[in-house]
């Protein structure tokens, strides 16, 4: 029932106190905004006192403010348009010095993810991507950023990488027609989830491929079809997605991988550097440079 905190106070709404009223009808009407404030910014906007909206939680089966509000954020993520999300930013941000607030909130994000991460999944993740036959990765709009980082790396690592384009569904499902057994499908998706991940995602897990989710929540779509759930914070600190811990984790995932494969990631390096060398890839600095 939490997973639906609205679902919740709507059926509890005629039962409450004056003052828990005053707060399950201002998140009913307002959930966008309510999803991102204090306990002591919705208490004072509808009214009551801090400690009021404190024991509201409670009584409401939550174990504090801070779980009811993550409740609140999952059930909204998934919900909120572009203009709700440059609203809540513009009420986030107003009067604030913006770089020095986004940069603390992705540090934040990051600090969240490794204290909450499951170390065991992640190193049983790192055991199934050595152990795969073929290895397909997803990730749709902003978060094919993502997968492309994902991919960029891996192909050093595996000669049996393969990115997915989610242009049209019928280009997907092309592309993805003979993954089977002993394959792995990778997914990056956080809210807005994309429909185009999801569905990829259950045609994997139905045809017997294992699947990796790299998401926010037990409660992200991808995480029903998913064998290996790994999950970063990506909260929002404005209109654009918070990728930046994500992106840490990932990092970790390749780090961990190369680990496990080092021998046969460093003799592809070390032929890499013979390339890059002869044919002039990177751009040199002289010797006199750096002479003083």
């Amino acid at each position: 029932m939490q997973n639906n905190l609205p679902a919740m106070l709507t059926e509890r709404l005629p039962k409450l106190s004056k003052g828990h009223k005053k707060i399950a009808e201002y998140i009913l009407s307002h959930y966008d905004k309510a999803a991102f404030m204090t306990a002591s910014k919705l208490g004072n906007i509808v009214g009551v006192s801090e400690s009021t909206v404190v024991r509201f939680a409670t009584e409401l089966g939550f174990e504090g403010y801070p779980e009811m509000q993550k409740a609140l954020k999952e059930f909204t993520s998934n919900k909120l348009t572009t203009v709700q999300r440059m609203n809540v930013m513009n009420d986030q941000l107003a009067g604030e010095d913006v770089l020095n607030r986004v940069l603390n909130f992705d540090i934040e994000q990051i600090r969240k993810t490794l204290e909450e991460i499951d170390k065991d999944s992640f190193y049983t993740t790192v055991d199934a991507l050595v152990a795969a036959k073929n290895i397909y990765v997803i990730g749709a709009r902003s978060a094919s950023v993502l997968a492309r980082f994902i991919v960029f790396y891996f192909n050093i690592m595996f000669d049996n990488v393969k990115i997915i384009h989610t242009t049209s569904t019928s280009e997907m499902f092309e592309q993805i027609l003979g993954i089977g057994e002993g394959d792995i499908m990778i997914g990056v998706s956080f809210p807005r989830y994309s429909k185009h991940t999801v569905k990829a995602f259950r045609y994997a897990h139905e045809n017997g491929a294992r699947v990796i989710a790299i998401t926010d929540s037990k409660a992200s779509p991808l995480a029903q079809y998913a064998d290996h759930l790994l999950l970063a914070h990506s909260d929002m600190a404005s209109f654009a997605d918070s990728l930046v811990a994500p992106m840490s984790l990932i990092n970790a995932l390749i780090s961990a991988v190369g680990m496990r494969k080092q021998e046969y990631v460093s003799k592809n390096f070390e032929r890499l550097e013979e390339i890059w060398e002869k044919y002039e890839v990177y751009e040199k600095t002289d010797d006199k440079d750096f002479s003083l």
